[in-house]
């Protein structure tokens, strides 16, 4: 019995998702983020635009643990969400890191007026 299909179409070839499906978390890998994000969504009445770090955690678990294809997190609308308790480096233009500790600025970064600090995200 062919259950809906022509009779004559004994192969039936299956085409993968795009974006919006993934394999499930059978081993429970991200539960400690989706809870999270759960969690935040029943504190802020479902308003999801208050959970969006959250929902950054769990998509980033998920992608570390294999469980979806890992994205640019612009790509996924989360590109602007910021960490506060992750560490930044902060680095300024005319800074120069060096792996010896130095009391003394070189002649080049005395010589360069200095720039507004600009943060690297991680």
């Amino acid at each position: 019995m062919s259950f809906g299909r022509p009779g004559f179409a004994d192969t039936f070839k299956v085409s993968p998702p795009q974006r919006g499906s993934f394999p499930l978390d059978h081993d429970g890998d991200c539960k400690d983020a989706m809870i999270s994000y759960l969690k935040c969504l029943k504190s802020n009445a479902n308003d999801n635009g208050k959970c969006r770090l959250q929902s950054k955690k769990y998509l980033e678990c998920r992608m570390d643990n294999n469980l979806m294809t890992r994205d640019d997190m612009k790509n996924l609308g989360l590109g602007d969400v910021v960490d506060p308790d992750s560490p930044t480096t902060i680095i300024s233009p005319t800074t120069t890191i060096s792996s010896t500790p130095s009391s003394t600025p070189s002649p080049a970064q005395n010589a360069q007026p200095k720039q507004p600090i600009q943060q690297e995200r991680i």
